[in-house]
């Protein structure tokens, strides 16, 4: 058994953030439920962004799911949009969400579906911190939509094969 989680902020206000990237792609993968995810559960945090850890940790001790099956999806400032990176306890630099779940379950070493969103412009001194909870404008969704059919393909192969 294996845990697809992903991380974003909850409620209709975030829905379209760029934060909220992770939970898109668990959207994709509900809807197709080919055999090689009938294994899987799949699940959207309930929680703030920065308070991830908690849902993970009651997910993984609710299952008895071992570590290394864990995927946390999420999105990704030190990716550029339209790319995106299947990464076993590696990155981000900085991600208060995946930071919360480290801590809370004492390890770095889980899956990550890394879904690149930072296309700001170098000329534009917008934070991080606020540059992430934007709604992505019409033409990055496209891109997104892109980005996003390709990484659950490959997701789903690397799952069938492990």
């Amino acid at each position: 058994m294996k845990l697809i989680i992903s991380i974003g902020n909850p409620g209709e206000k975030y829905k379209n953030n760029r934060h909220n990237a992770g939970y898109l792609v668990i959207d994709v993968l509900k809807k197709l439920r080919t055999k090689e995810l009938k294994n899987l559960i799949l699940a959207k945090t309930d929680t703030y962004m920065n308070d991830s850890g908690s849902f993970v940790s009651k997910l993984i001790n609710h299952y008895s799911l071992d570590i290394n099956h864990l995927y946390v999806v999420h999105d990704d400032l030190d990716l550029p949009l339209g790319t995106w990176k299947i990464q076993y306890a590696k990155g981000p630099k900085d991600h208060g969400g995946i930071n919360d779940i480290e801590q809370k379950l004492g390890t770095k070493n889980f899956w990550r579906v890394r879904v690149g969103v930072d296309n700001r412009k170098p000329e534009v001194k917008v934070s991080g911190e606020e540059y992430v909870l934007q709604d992505f404008t019409k033409k990055e969704v496209v891109q997104v939509e892109q980005v996003i059919k390709k990484a659950v393909q490959e997701l789903c192969k690397k799952l069938a094969t492990s």
